[in-house]
């Protein structure tokens, strides 16, 4: 009877425990899928959600309406921009490379004509690039003459000069009309278009006439664009020419002191 008992303890408590740990990994698989849906369900979440668009930068959208206004005046325009800035460029590299070192060249000049005469001067001048250099040695090169030979030399080679630093100024200038003028076409073309558009149609719709009123305006705003970038560059080339000017006829003037002082 004891051994019954016995066999009967051992048995319920097998039951018991083999319940116990079955209730455990119940719990830990449902905690295990569980974990695994919430995860899945946010990388879902995390796929569907609409991706941010970077914003655009200034150039971006420059080209995207530009390409907006057509291939027309926008091209036109486009390449008074281009030939404009080519012009550009190549006067501020003359300018740059025609400046000189004015009183430099006056002091190695003053000291060759007192040291060695005129032909050293003009081998001073010779050596020195720019058009103060160039004025020197042909008021040098007539200055065995009279000094008003060489003045008259002076005078007449720096015309020459100036003539070469304005050289190709004029299409600048060119460029900066034309391209606002341009704009103001593509405007006027483009409002007819409109305009024919409710004529045919015989209805003022916004969304009939949005597209060709974009277009015309957008013309007119780049050709604006295009003449204040030129016109930045012709300033700057027009204050460069003068400054030079104005070295050439200081140094004119002072030439013509020191030839006299060296006749003298």
């Amino acid at each position: 009877m004891k051994r019954l008992f016995s066999i009967l303890a051992m048995a319920g408590l097998f039951v018991l425990s083999t319940n116990t740990v079955n209730a455990k990994v119940g719990v830990n698989s449902l905690a295990s899928n569980l974990s695994a849906t919430i995860a899945t369900t946010a990388v879902m979440l995390q796929d569907e959600a609409p991706a941010e668009e970077a914003p655009k930068g200034f150039v971006q959208v420059l080209k995207e309406k530009f390409i907006e206004g057509g291939a027309g005046f926008m091209g036109i325009v486009l390449l008074c921009l281009i030939l404009g800035l080519a012009v550009a460029i190549e006067r501020i590299i003359f300018l740059n490379l025609a400046s000189t070192n004015t009183a430099k060249l006056k002091q190695n000049v003053e000291d060759a004509l007192a040291s060695g005469g005129i032909e050293a001067a003009k081998e001073v001048c010779r050596n020195t690039k720019g058009p103060v250099a160039s004025i020197y040695y042909q008021g040098l090169d007539r200055a065995d003459e009279s000094i008003e030979s060489a003045e008259k030399a002076v005078v007449a080679y720096g015309g020459v000069q100036m003539g070469q630093l304005e050289k190709n100024v004029s299409w600048l200038t060119l460029f900066i009309a034309v391209a606002p003028m341009l704009g103001f076409m593509g405007t006027v073309i483009g409002m007819i278009q409109a305009f024919e558009k409710i004529a045919a149609v015989g209805n003022l719709s916004a969304s009939l006439i949005a597209g060709d009123i974009q277009v015309a305006l957008l013309t007119t705003v780049f050709g604006l664009i295009v003449a204040i970038i030129l016109q930045i560059f012709y300033n700057y080339i027009i204050a460069k020419i003068d400054s030079i000017v104005n070295d050439m006829e200081d140094s004119s003037i002072a030439l013509i002191d020191m030839l006299v002082d060296h006749k003298k």
